[in-house]
Order: C-alpha cells, then structure tokens, then sequence
C-alpha cells in the first residue's frame, strides 16, 4: 500500500495476519506488524520497522502483543428464535438421543413454539445479546437465517427482527429465508401437502 505520512489511527506492538500467504506462511503473519487507517479504510500495513519516515497518526493503540486479525465471518446462524433448550443438551450429555428429545416435545419443534409466540420487542432483545457475544469474538459480518417460525408471520417477523439488527447493530447482516427447516408442527403426517 502507498506510504502515506498521517493516519487518523495506527495499531502496533503485536503480529498481524493478513491473511496474504507469502511462501510457507498461509497467515501473512507481521510478527511485529502495524496498521494504519484513516476514513475507515486500512492506508498502510507492514513490520512496524518499515513506517514510513515522518509518519504520524492522530491515535495510536498499543496491542500489547495480542494478535490483529481481519473481522471472522459467521456464513450460517439462526440467531432470532426464542425460548431455551438447555434442557435438551443436558439430556444429550447424558445419552438421550434426539429422536427421544423431539418424541418429548423438545428438539427444533419446541423452538418453533416459543418463537411463534415471542413478539418482535423480545426475538430483538435475545438476538441482539446473542449478536453482541458474537462481535466481542471478532465478528464483523453475520448471515441470519429464519427457520424457527415454520409460518409465514413468524418468519417475516424472524428476517424483519434481523434487518433491525443489521441496521442498529455494529456488524454487517445478511439475511437468509429458510422456511422450510423442518415440517411445521400442523403438517405433522401430511408433509408432502
């Protein structure tokens, strides 16, 4: 990239990945990088040994030798439904199968229920708090899909909940309609209707 000698931030004081293989090394590793952006846009990457002469930067962060790596994309999630199925994992911990799970109530069915009857102020509220967790790992980019409402009220609620996210939220959404994740419960025995 140009030199450029002002950048409104730099970060230093740790290796960077790239992610531009060079030779043996997938990674593009800067064992003791820096990066400087301005207007949003990175404006210089290299060792911290090959700042240009002269350069300056408005902010510079201190890495502390902890890794800078590009934002992590998550390519399939279902993060709008409600209710809980920690129950469910406990019971697979202890052996049950899911087929025994979905026979008892539980399983994707159980979920579609407690999404169907949760309104948009709630799948936002649980979504939103399953988003943050998600952007404090690194992630920049997310694709939700819909799947748990089975109807369609429900799933335009589900993919209306994720554009709001896309729109309020500090990550980039893309979304996914996948009405057809399993039979809806009132198809039950009459799946090719």
């Amino acid at each position: 990239m140009s030199a450029l000698p002002y950048a409104e931030a730099l970060w230093l004081g740790g290796p960077i990945a790239t992610l531009a293989p060079a030779g043996d090394d997938p990674w593009g590793l800067l064992p003791d990088g820096a990066i400087a952006v301005s207007d949003g846009r990175i404006v210089w990457v290299g060792a911290a040994s090959e700042l240009p002469g002269g350069f300056t930067a408005a902010e510079v962060h201190d890495l502390g030798g902890r890794w800078l790596l590009p934002g992590l994309i998550d390519c399939h999630t279902h993060l709008v439904w409600a209710g809980s199925r920690v129950e469910e994992y406990e019971r697979r911990l202890a052996g049950a199968s899911y087929e025994d799970i979905a026979r008892a109530g539980g399983g994707i069915l159980a979920t579609v229920q407690a999404t169907r009857a949760a309104d948009a102020g709630a799948l936002y509220a649980a979504a939103a708090a399953r988003l943050a967790d998600l952007c404090a790992d690194g992630v920049t980019t997310v694709e939700i899909k819909s799947g748990y409402g089975l109807d369609v009220g429900t799933e335009r609620r589900q993919l209306e909940v994720a554009r709001r996210l896309g729109q309020e939220q500090p990550v980039n959404v893309y979304t996914s309609f996948l009405g057809a994740h399993v039979v809806p419960p009132e198809y039950s025995g009459r799946a090719g209707l």
